[in-house]
């Protein structure tokens, strides 16, 4: 059942975005007086098939479900060459090369316009985060070396206004890539703002694929360790803890948090653990004896408060338009800089990921809930428009190169050069695709 779920979720995601982008490219075409014989969802083997309007535009389903294609009537290619004189002013390569530039770019610039649509409709209706609040962080990390303080919020990155963990999230990824200082402006608790630069000697060396939050020491700020509810025969009831107590210390040791205490139990399975709480005013000592799990952590049957503050992040309609505006600018130039890290050996390939990762991320944020899911699409769709960009045969970026050529020296591009380059660019994007499967089935397995 959750391998049904899985791939429901995948197509669709994957399906409408690839109908938005061929719908960008067939918009356009039409506009600039363009025939279409055909709009594909899918490759290969048409399926299923219909024909509508004045030009009998075939619409068509095809065996191979991932990608999509416009055909439309094209001299160079003896199956769509115009059949009758009345055609030749509709045929692609007749149209000047700005309408053939428009035509081409349409594709990923639909991809575009749907994500910045997707997240500023979320923004204007709210979405709810974890604060960008900061729980204390270890004694050795380079946040506490930083000087940030636990139960503080951080309200700026290098300027940039942050209103929620991912956003926060968001600016030490950047500044991961770029190899910058990451310069925290933080609000205490007595609504003092001071300043913490994460310096980018630290910053740098970070594996992009990692936690890097964790690997500086940040993390989230949890709530004190308040016992929720005691399960019945287990650890917690037979050490009398109750519902309502407020864990102070384990094993001699304060706790600040839920997760501490959870981290203090884990490690003492079987083991008596003097602990103190608080109940109804006044300290209580206990020993508390974990028993082991079957991984040999210790458990006690008793839910601990450990959930994050939780913010609503929301705008109004032209900040929400500009929000997702500048959120998906900064997306595309951070795919584009780890695309360029891969090429220069910074960034590891394994960073490629193919149709089997899209699809586990798929149902793993469509489980989460619709807001989640559609910040997902919202970024394959934005990967999807770059991707189409990048300067390779066969993809839009490819066509847009020779277009650009076209446009520098005043004539096409020789057949035989395009030909040769689309021969190139298809063995390239087969050896990508080979090399993003190989990274999911590893990742898999």
């Amino acid at each position: 059942m959750t391998m049904l779920y899985t791939v429901l979720a995948f197509v669709l995601a994957l399906g409408p975005l690839i109908v938005i982008h061929e719908l960008g490219h067939y918009l356009v075409a039409r506009a600039c007086g363009v025939k279409v014989l055909r709009f594909s969802v899918g490759m290969g083997r048409v399926v299923w098939s219909r024909r509508f309007g004045k030009d009998q535009t075939e619409w068509a389903l095809s065996a191979l479900p991932l990608g999509g294609y416009v055909k439309m009537l094209d001299a160079r290619d003896p199956e769509t060459a115009p059949t009758s004189d009345a055609d030749l002013d509709r045929e692609f390569t007749r149209q000047n090369v700005w309408k053939r530039i428009a035509i081409v770019a349409a594709g990923p610039l639909a991809n575009f316009l749907l994500a910045i649509g997707l997240m500023a409709a979320l923004y204007m209706h709210g979405v709810d985060e974890p604060s960008a609040r900061l729980r204390e962080a270890p004694a050795a990390s380079e946040a506490a070396k930083a000087g940030v303080r636990g139960g503080d919020t951080v309200v700026a990155v290098n300027g940039s206004e942050v209103r929620s963990w991912t956003e926060l999230r968001w600016q030490v990824l950047q500044a991961a890539v770029d190899k910058s200082d990451a310069r925290l402006e933080l609000r205490g608790a007595n609504g003092g703002v001071y300043s913490a630069t994460l310096p980018a000697a630290v910053i740098g060396r970070l594996d992009v694929e990692t936690d890097v939050m964790a690997e500086l020491g940040l993390d989230l700020w949890r709530p004190q360790p308040r016992i929720e509810k005691v399960i019945a025969d287990g650890a917690g009831q037979r050490a009398g803890l109750r519902d309502g107590d407020l864990v102070l210390r384990a094993g001699g040791q304060p706790v600040v948090d839920g997760i501490a205490f959870i981290e203090a139990v884990r490690a003492s399975a079987g083991k008596p653990m003097a602990i103190e709480v608080e109940r109804a005013g006044r300290p209580v000592a206990l020993t508390l004896t974990p028993e082991p799990d079957a991984n040999g952590r210790g458990v006690i049957k008793a839910m601990v408060a450990q959930a994050p503050e939780m913010i609503t992040v929301s705008s109004g309609p032209f900040e929400a338009i500009a929000r997702g505006a500048e959120r998906t600018w900064d997306t595309s130039v951070m795919t584009l800089k780890m695309i360029w890290k891969m090429i220069t050996g910074e960034a590891s390939w394994k960073n490629v990921t193919g149709p089997i990762t899209i699809a586990d991320y798929a149902g793993q944020t469509a489980r989460i809930g619709l807001v989640s899911y559609l910040q997902f699409i919202a970024f394959i769709s934005i990967s999807l428009g770059v991707m189409n960009l990048l300067p390779i045969p066969v993809l839009d970026g490819g066509h847009l190169l020779y277009y650009s050529l076209e446009v520098l020296t005043g004539r096409p591009l020789p057949a035989r050069v395009g030909e040769f380059a689309q021969r190139a660019g298809v063995g390239l994007l087969f050896m990508l695709m080979a090399l993003a499967v190989f990274n999911d089935l590893v990742r898999l397995l």
